[in-house]
């Protein structure tokens, strides 16, 4: 069923909202004005009480998960056209609705931090999600610890093999060794190339503007091997 006929059957079809911003918007600001149509929508569907009820537990319930979408897309598109400030209150009151962050908003919002040079704010988010052993988390922990300690610090050499243990391809990417490997289905490989570019495009200007870093990374990385896996 197309979008528009979603939104006759029933005008606050969140999701509709969100197909229309993706496929059907002509423009960012056509994009922008649709995504806040399908957050406006989710919030009228789900009511005081729905936001009360499934506080600090959205995405658990699927009545949530229309109103969790449209509101990622326009967060999304704020910070596409150049409302970084914006952006971030959204991604920050979807982490409070929900901590567990199913939908990997904390990578997002980390990469938002490091644009925005808000060290403090990222510092904080890392220690909320301190157990986090993904790639995307571990280098920007290596990053920040290397700008605070340097790059003699033994705790940031440590994260920067911790992360290139969880993915070996970032370093290469990251200094134009090698080309990003785009993902083909819209989810990324955990220590897959596709993984290692979307950090790359997300994070690569806060390594890049970081004097000495990405040197640091590779020197610290190179000659590392693989560990070794047990058998199945």
């Amino acid at each position: 069923m197309h979008p528009f006929l979603h939104l006759a059957v029933s005008p606050l079809c969140a999701d509709a909202y969100v197909l229309l911003a993706e496929e059907e918007a002509r423009s960012a600001e056509e994009a922008l004005d649709l995504y806040r149509k399908g957050v406006e929508a989710g919030e009228l569907a789900l009511g005081p009480e729905g936001f009360e009820e499934f506080a600090e537990h959205f995405w658990g319930f699927h009545e949530t998960r229309p109103y969790m979408r449209a509101r990622a897309g326009l967060a999304a598109a704020l910070r596409a056209t150049g409302d970084l400030d914006a952006a971030l209150g959204h991604y920050q009151a979807m982490l409070a609705l929900n901590p567990n962050d199913n939908q990997g908003i904390r990578y997002v919002l980390a990469a938002c931090f490091l644009e925005r040079g808000d060290i403090k704010a990222l510092k904080k988010l890392l220690t909320q999600y301190e157990d986090d052993g993904s790639a995307l988390w571990l280098y920007t922990r290596a990053l920040v610890a290397f700008r605070e300690n340097g790059p003699d610090d033994p705790g940031a050499q440590e994260l920067a093999k911790e992360a290139w243990e969880a993915n070996q391809h970032v370093p290469a990417i990251l200094s134009g060794a090698k080309r990003p490997k785009p993902s083909v289905d819209d989810y990324i490989t955990l220590g897959g190339e596709d993984e290692a570019g979307h950090y790359a495009e997300e994070s690569g200007p806060a390594w890049r503007n970081t004097p000495g870093a990405i040197e640091w990374l590779i020197r610290i990385t190179a000659g590392m091997v693989p560990k070794r896996r047990g058998h199945p």
